[in-house]
């Protein structure tokens, strides 16, 4: 007997197709195994897609489940599909814009709101829990040499060190964009590095922007786990934030800090995201990033 699964592809952190980051949706995913989920993930080549299961009975603590795959692996949490997962949740008006729903996923059940702007339909997503994690001297040089960048390269006040909102980066700040769209890292030493820190994702990022409203820019790398480059990343961001705060590489008065983060230029595929982020005796306490997105198209996929 066959069973058929909707699938749309949307691009989040965009308005206009065929920019910011690609992310397949299959809205009905009951009944599908981590085998089918990882073949579908595979075959529709996005970094990453969402799998977005029915509401579970009353009292369970949350309204929805959604699992997350690239082509290679479950990964527990990712930005840019919350993101589109949510915006087909409202375009099958399954959500309304002014509401709050609680996402169950593998990094913990967090609130997503669904807001509506101009027209427009906004997802915000509270990410996870803050952290931090160091890394030994002979890890960030290997690091450097695989990315192919040097010590002067690098911007000194902005330490190499892992940041996490539930899926977690390496965090490294370079003085110039010129450089940060010149990189060609080696994909196969970052996958040696990965594999020594037990973390799969690098985010490279500049404050050298020729726009008042842009703080940063920024590339991600996760070989890894099967994503060369990710062009516009709610998981590095996101952190990217908590980070900023935490080595107080901005002026900042207050209990909240926002800033718009731009990514995807040097794939040709720019996106931006806005980026909250709760401030308690100048310690980062809260993240959550701001995404609009938009469908490219919608099929259906039968299986056996």
């Amino acid at each position: 007997m066959s069973r058929t699964h909707t699938v749309y592809q949307i691009n989040s952190f965009t308005t206009k197709k065929f920019t910011g980051n690609p992310a397949g949706v299959v809205v009905n995913a009951e009944g599908l195994t981590d085998r089918e989920m990882l073949l579908i993930a595979r075959e529709l080549k996005n970094s990453e897609t969402a799998f977005i299961f029915s509401s579970p009975e009353k009292n369970s603590g949350y309204d929805v489940e959604v699992r997350f795959f690239t082509p290679t692996t479950e990964v527990p949490i990712c930005g840019h599909a919350t993101i589109a997962a949510h915006f087909v949740r409202a375009l099958e008006r399954q959500v309304q814009p002014g509401q709050t729903v609680w996402q169950k996923t593998k990094a913990g059940t967090l609130p997503i709101e669904i807001l509506e702007s101009g027209g427009a339909v906004k997802i915000k997503m509270t990410q996870g829990n803050i952290a931090f994690e160091p890394i030994s001297a002979f890890n960030r040089s290997n690091l450097l040499k695989a990315l192919g960048l040097n010590e002067n390269e690098l911007n000194s006040d902005c330490p190499i060190e892992i940041a996490s909102t539930g899926h977690s980066k390496v965090m490294i700040g370079i003085q110039s964009r010129a450089k940060l769209n010149q990189l060609s890292p080696d994909l196969a030493e970052l996958k040696k590095v990965s594999a020594a820190i037990g973390c799969n994702g690098y985010f490279v990022f500049t404050f050298d922007s020729d726009s008042p409203e842009v703080l940063t820019h920024g590339r991600m790398f996760a070989p890894a786990i099967g994503i060369d480059e990710d062009p516009v990343t709610g998981n590095a961001n996101g952190p990217l934030g908590a980070y900023i705060i935490k080595n107080r590489l901005t002026n900042f008065q207050g209990d909240r800090f926002s800033f718009i983060a731009k990514q995807g230029e040097a794939m040709g595929r720019p996106g931006m995201m806005e980026v909250f982020v709760d401030v308690q005796n100048n310690v980062p306490v809260k993240v959550e990033i701001l995404g609009e997105a938009v469908p490219v198209f919608k099929t259906v996929i039968e299986l056996e």
